[in-house]
């Protein structure tokens, strides 16, 4: 164990009455609905067709023995959104709930629901504002990676795009013409040992214009993952070009490993979270706009959180020689087993690959929008392709899409246990 972590240990987050001002604020919408308050929301219906990879550990598990690894099914969901606004005195709120009921292709339907936001804002001294409950605060500047976002780390380029469920916070705010300050305390009454986007967080953000740029300073201090800090800019060069980058170092980041990396078999899930040590995020990239709507985003990005390609080659080698132990006579589950727990190298990182290249053609005619986009993976020449389609009108809103996995075998996303999916939403708001 290094110094810099007994440190942090020593000093751990205390919710105190942080935590008890957040309860408060997700209450408070229940206690003053009769004081103006404005109720919207919104049916969401939608498939999601998905067809399970013929390759990958995964694929070759479930050939060993079925049912081994668990492959998300086809499935029709039905979402209702609730979202209600209003005041009490000076102070505001906003509430946003989701309900679902989700029917799995040859499964049982399941019904969850959860709340998106629940917060109370108002003024304070000085020209401040304040805002505590669960919030969505969404960072940076790009489109298909945002190294910056240090506070909801979103995922990005879902298949189809949802609500999104804000994190636990204290918030403070200062902002005039040019110039924007934030303060951040992110799940302040999370458990220590919580990571990722659950782990206990200070994070500040600055903004200033300086003509046709946008300039942001980010810095944010893990409870564990220790300190980062960060820069952004974005650059209207014209009104056809729009030019960003954004970068960020790091002094540890979440991250998990196996300490199994040979041939041989394992008993126990090999795979354990750690922390990984100092590294970097960069992303550039940029937009062009036509008179006639049409588009092209390009990005590329460079990811110290994901998996080495020295990694991914160790990886591979002991994917190709697990399914031998099988032909010399080991037991099938105990082979199958072992093929399951390489997944785990999917969730490592939001990106599979360090290094990527994004490209995007997008098309706006009335009421339709078109595109087609694609990630590019150079180390195994990888590849993942969009093409969606959405109409939008006064309340009604039709989407649909497919997502197809391309490249060599040897590609990271053709190992991932889902190749190809469509999709189809339709959304009715009021």
């Amino acid at each position: 164990m290094d110094i810099a972590t007994n440190q942090r240990r020593k000093k751990p987050f205390q919710p105190g009455a942080i935590a008890l001002l957040c309860a408060w604020a997700a209450c408070l919408p229940l206690t003053s609905m009769a004081q103006g308050t404005e109720i919207s929301g919104q049916i969401r219906s939608d498939w999601i067709s998905r067809q399970a990879a013929d390759t990958g550990p995964l694929a070759q598990a479930n050939r060993l023995q079925a049912g081994t690894a668990q492959v998300a099914a086809s499935a029709a969901t039905v979402q209702a959104e609730l979202r209600a606004s209003g005041s009490a005195g000076a102070v505001r709120w906003n509430a946003t709930a989701t309900a679902q009921v989700q029917a799995p292709e040859s499964g049982s339907a399941a019904t969850q629901g959860w709340i998106n936001e629940a917060y109370a804002s108002g003024s304070a001294a000085w020209g401040w504002q304040w805002s505590a409950g669960k919030k969505v605060v969404s960072w940076d500047v790009g489109f298909g990676f945002r190294p910056n976002d240090v506070v909801q780390q979103e995922t990005r380029r879902t298949l189809a795009s949802e609500s999104l469920e804000g994190r636990p916070l204290l918030m403070a705010e200062h902002f005039d013409a040019d110039t924007a300050w934030s303060l951040v305390w992110v799940n302040p009454s999370e458990a220590q040992a919580n990571a990722g986007a659950k782990e206990a967080a200070l994070a500040a953000r600055v903004y200033q214009r300086a003509g046709a740029v946008d300039w942001h300073g980010f810095v944010r201090q893990g409870e564990h993952t220790g300190t980062s800090v960060g820069a952004a800019a974005a650059w209207v060069a014209s009104d056809a070009l729009e030019l960003h980058a954004s970068v960020r170092a790091f002094a540890h980041a979440d991250s998990s490993s196996s300490i199994n990396t040979g041939t041989g078999l394992s008993f126990t899930n090999p795979w354990h979270a750690g922390l990984r040590d100092a590294g970097q995020q960069l992303l550039v990239g940029g937009t062009w706009t036509s008179e006639s709507q049409i588009s092209l985003l390009v990005e590329a990005w460079h990811d110290d959180t994901a998996l080495t390609d020295a990694q991914w080659n160790t990886w591979s080698t002991r994917n190709q020689a697990l399914p031998l132990w099988a032909a010399g006579g080991v037991p099938a589950s105990a082979v199958a087993g072992n093929l399951a727990w390489q997944g785990n190298a999917f969730s490592v990182s939001k990106n599979l690959r360090q290094d990527n290249l994004f490209v995007r053609l997008s098309w706006q005619q009335d009421r339709w929008q078109t595109a087609l986009d694609v990630l590019y993976t150079p180390a195994d020449q990888g590849s993942i392709t969009t093409l969606s389609a959405i109409w939008s009108g006064e309340r009604f809103k039709i989407e649909g899409g497919l997502r197809v996995h391309g490249g060599p075998d040897s590609a990271v996303v053709r190992q991932l246990p889902v190749q190809r999916q469509g999709y189809a939403v339709a959304t009715w708001a009021f």
